[in-house]
């Protein structure tokens, strides 16, 4: 009987659907796995193959899990807010909410036909009112809270405000921003406005004023890794960095806990580090210099306080506060022309570009604090107003970029440690000891180090100081399609959170997706935020991780109008088993969904510390990209081995579709063939006139330039994975991804592997019907070697999925086929747990096989195979028997014989007395059950 995967696809998809076999409920009597897919946006493209690998895997594991005796939660939703629907919408005329739900139910019909077992009763959507009503209130509990360093936890922001009515800002121990100090009787006269901005400085969800990338035609605030080279890296539109007023959230206040949680969850080591690196904790000193002429004291922090005394200049951020302050009238010319050429830098350049130097002098001076000495402060784009103080001690003798700085601008260098008991140790290392640094003279580095912060406390001018890298969150976009942040401001100055009954504040209808000068589009929409009390809305929006920071927890319970999510459901389910997505959100969502548990769990809303026990990074399916070599002089095209004989400056390269391409996948032999030209020109009209040199050594070729990289449409060499499933089922493109190697690898996609999977999937077929269409299982008793073969296979199957080596799972069920198609095996009993271990991997071949060995339920919901490992003892052993490493005999020994039995016998072979030659071996030795080897 013919396999015909189309049908049996379609029949089990409408029939689990039909029986909503994967529908999860909360049931206390069962232990719980979870098992969760990062959060897909939903593009208009749809699937390429390269996106079902992490799809698949953890698939897979649920599957496994669910036959383990788990109550499996593997829901699946859509992360639908953000930039790219907005601007399709400005481009397209359509409403990004039309585009969502269309691009939506693209996705979630390819998903269907992978056979995923996604819970799709729990969908969600982060536009969705019914879903961002709850974002917006855990941003309101945000609003309502400080960070308490004693406790280590967030607090009613009432606690604070008992506080300062009794004590002032004497004595509180909350993570903040202020930058003055207030008594009691101070707090009590304060004017409302002036409360509700002291307690901006302290709230977790505060407003405030922050340096931005500022795209005019996009008309939003980019991070850094969407600008190059000061323009965008959608479209290409110029880029400069403004101040703005905008919502943050306070996650440097978590950095501790961020770092130490690092500990409690398994995840790579290299994702690790990444949000180590990020979060960038570093212990040095807090250093205040005065200013000459001016109240305002300068504060930096250094991790070197033992170089204080080699100080030369200050340098401030160009954003620093200080800047306009105490710039000097001659200097305000220079100053304000280096301040237009910032703007135009974005801080991933100016952290990057680190042999540039550039600068100005303010004209002002800092006061060293310990020598006294006039110190000049100059401001340079090295420098970043978020990073520590937004200013820095320079030591040109012991940092890279302050000497070259130094060098540049004429300021002295002073040594202050001398590093010639160190041989090849650099600039920066912190080693040797001092000269030329006062009481610190003679110390070694670390000593002096100490020495300094002590000094620095007891002269009440600094001290030690825990420092981190991590930057608080921008939680503004001033764009349209994301969640209102639920705000309001009163004519009295006052901002104001709605009532949770107000939730949600939904994103208002309009057609026109453009920016109203530098806020968003809310703002065009005067009778929206123009409120009849004459307050005024929030008219920015929340940016795109904000519903993807808590979604895990909506899935728990998905519909429930009244909670974010019950106590019961939450309690029962708790955090994330098992986690797999790109290695690409390692310091974005990470990061913030960490935070946000961990907020959460302080106000009692969560019982773990971590939302995510175990993560896995899927690589990346990676596809070959297709390029013909373009001379523009002649208006011809070149082929590839003669491409070096042409000017490069005199060229061009085109990408081109893959399928125009013969030998696909080669990076020394593909080319276009006549068709492949004829092809290609009829889809790029413009060069119908050009000519094609073929190669002079194959006359009969045009070589392309072909290399690995990221499969994309832009770059015309996606793959669809329908095309696949209609050719060769669902199943086999299922284990074709996974036999592609280790998933955590990316690796190129070649589809003329998958033929050796779907001939795997027909010799299993072949199992249970001959050619002539007879079914073939019975139910005679297994034979030894059948029984041997299936329980090594769950054996290492088992092993395998646990550790995610879901390639080698592949190679295990290959063997078991082979060795099932040797030996003839009919056993219905071994057929069927061999059916079971597959499953997870292809699921509609093992439930329409399953079925038509008589079974009534699916074998989804069956048990898992119990590995017994006396069935792989034998009664015999087969041993190659070696010399010098090279078989040149076998024996067949009873299992248990002696080694002295097993060398008697393997000598008395006679080939290897042949081989002997009357010789006498040097050492025979003998691995057990393995093979037998003598050495000559």
């Amino acid at each position: 009987m013919e396999l015909k995967h189309s049908e049996i696809e379609a029949k089990w998809l409408a029939h689990w659907a039909q029986q909503d076999l994967y529908r999860t409920e909360t049931d206390p009597s069962k232990p719980k796995c979870y098992v969760l897919d990062m959060f897909p946006y939903p593009s208009g493209a749809g699937l390429h193959v390269g996106h079902p690998l992490g799809y698949i895997a953890s698939d897979i594991f649920a599957r496994y899990k669910r036959l383990q005796g788990f109550n499996v939660l593997h829901p699946m939703g859509f992360d639908s807010f953000g930039l790219p629907a907005e601007q399709y919408a400005i481009e397209t005329g359509q409403h990004p909410a039309v585009t969502t739900e269309k691009n939506s139910l693209t996705y979630r019909n390819q998903l269907l036909s992978l056979g995923l077992s996604f819970d799709w009763s729990r969908e969600i959507s982060t536009c969705d009112p019914h879903y961002y009503k709850w974002t917006q209130w855990i941003f309101i509990q945000m609003f309502n809270h400080y960070y308490d360093t004693a406790q280590k936890s967030a607090r009613p922001i009432s606690e604070l405000e008992s506080h300062f009515a009794q004590f002032g800002s004497y004595g509180h121990h909350a993570h903040n921003n202020l930058t003055v100090s207030f008594s009691a009787q101070q707090w009590t006269n304060m004017t409302p406005a002036q409360r509700d901005e002291t307690l901006m400085c302290f709230r977790i969800a505060y407003l405030d004023t922050r340096y931005v990338n500022w795209c005019e035609t996009l008309g939003t605030v980019l991070a850094n890794d969407e600008v190059i080279n000061g323009m965008s890296e959608r479209g290409g539109h110029p880029v400069e960095r403004l101040p703005m007023k905008m919502w943050n959230l306070r996650t440097t206040a978590y950095a501790e806990r961020l770092l130490e949680g690092l500990h409690q969850v398994d995840f790579p080591d290299a994702l690790k580090e990444m949000q180590r690196n990020w979060i960038g904790r570093s212990t040095g000193a807090q250093v205040f210099f005065e200013i000459e002429g001016h109240a305002a004291l300068l504060e930096i922090y250094t991790t070197r306080p033992d170089t204080l005394f080699g100080v030369s200049f200050m340098v401030l951020a160009p954003e620093h506060e200080l800047v306009e302050q105490i710039t000097t009238e001659v200097q305000r010319a220079e100053i304000d022309t280096y301040l237009q050429y910032v703007k135009t830098r974005s801080e991933l350049d100016r952290m990057s570009d680190v042999k540039r130097v550039t600068g100005a002098f303010t004209g002002a001076y800092a006061t060293h604090p310990i020598t006294s000495e006039p110190v000049p402060i100059y401001i340079s784009e090295y420098v970043l107003k978020d990073y520590g103080t937004g200013a820095i001690m320079a030591v040109p003798a012991d940092d890279e970029r302050d000497r070259r700085f130094a060098e540049k601008f004429g300021l002295p260098i002073m040594e202050v440690i001398d590093k010639s008991a160190y041989p090849g140790a650099t600039i920066e290392d912190k080693v040797g000891h001092m000269i030329n640094s006062g009481f610190l003279n003679g110390m070694e580095v670390p000593q002096a180090i100490e020495a300094m912060c002590r000094h620095l406390d007891q002269q009440q001018i600094g001290g030690q100081r825990v420092n981190y890298r991590l930057r608080d969150a921008a939680f503004s976009r001033q764009r349209y399609w994301g969640e209102p942040i639920p705000v309001v401001y009163t004519p009295d100055g006052v901002t104001k959170t709605l009532p949770v009954g107000q939730l949600p504040i939904e994103l208002p209808m309009t057609d026109n997706f453009k920016s109203v000068g530098k806020k968003g589009p809310l703002q065009g929409l005067t009778d929206w935020w123009h409120l009849p009390d004459g307050s005024i809305r929030e008219t920015d929006t929340m940016p795109g991780f904000a519903g993807s920071s808590w979604y895990f927890l909506r899935f728990m319970d998905p519909h429930n109008p009244d909670t974010f999510a019950d106590k019961a459901h939450v309690d029962y389910w708790q955090d994330v088993d098992f986690y797999i997505g790109g290695a690409e959100h390692a310091v974005g969502h990470l990061l913030y969904s960490r935070m946000c548990h961990k907020f959460l769990k302080d106000i009692g809303l969560v019982p773990t510390e971590e939302p995510y026990k175990r993560l896995f990074n899927q690589g990346m399916i990676q596809s070959y990209l297709s390029r013909v070599v373009y001379y523009k002089p002649e208006n011809c095209f070149i082929s590839n081995d003669i491409a070096d004989q042409y000017n490069p400056d005199d060229c061009a390269e085109f990408l081109i579709k893959s399928e125009m391409v013969s030998d696909y996948g080669s990076t020394t032999s593909a080319h276009l063939t006549d068709t492949g030209i004829e092809a290609f020109i009829a889809w790029r009209k413009e060069f119908s006139t050009a000519r094609f040199i073929k190669s002079p050594t194959q006359p009969d070729k045009f070589f392309i330039r072909s290399d690995v990289g990221k499969m994309s449409k832009s770059k015309h060499n996606v793959v669809n994975p329908d095309e696949i499933i209609d050719k060769y089922g669902a199943d086999a493109l299922r284990l074709f991804e996974m036999f592609l190697g280790p998933i955590e690898q990316s690796k190129p996609w070649n589809t003329s592997g998958i033929t050796g999977v779907a001939a795997f999937l027909r010799k299993l077929w072949s199992l249970f019907y001959n050619e002539k269409g007879q079914w073939l299982p019975t139910d005679a008793t297994p034979t030894a070697d059948d029984e041997r073969t299936l329980h090594t296979c769950i054996k290492k199957v088992t092993e395998d999925i646990e550790r995610i080596s879901l390639n080698t799972c592949v190679s295990h069920f290959m063997v078991a086929v082979n060795e099932f198609k040797k030996t003839n095996c009919t056993n219905k009993a071994v057929l069927t747990d061999y059916l079971v271990l597959l499953a997870p991997f292809a699921p509609f071949m093992t439930e329409e096989l399953w079925h038509r060995l008589g079974n009534t339920t699916s074998i989804h919901t069956a048990a898992w195979p119990v590995f017994n490992p006396a069935k792989l003892v034998t009664d015999t052993i087969e041993y190659p028997v070696c010399i010098n490493g090279k078989k040149r005999a076998e024996l067949v020994a009873p299992n248990g014989t002696s080694h002295a039995e097993l060398q008697e016998q393997a000598l008395a072979l006679a080939p290897i007395q042949k081989w002997l030659d009357g010789q006498t071996p040097k050492k025979i030795v003998i691995v057990p059950n393995r093979m037998i080897n003598i050495v000559m």
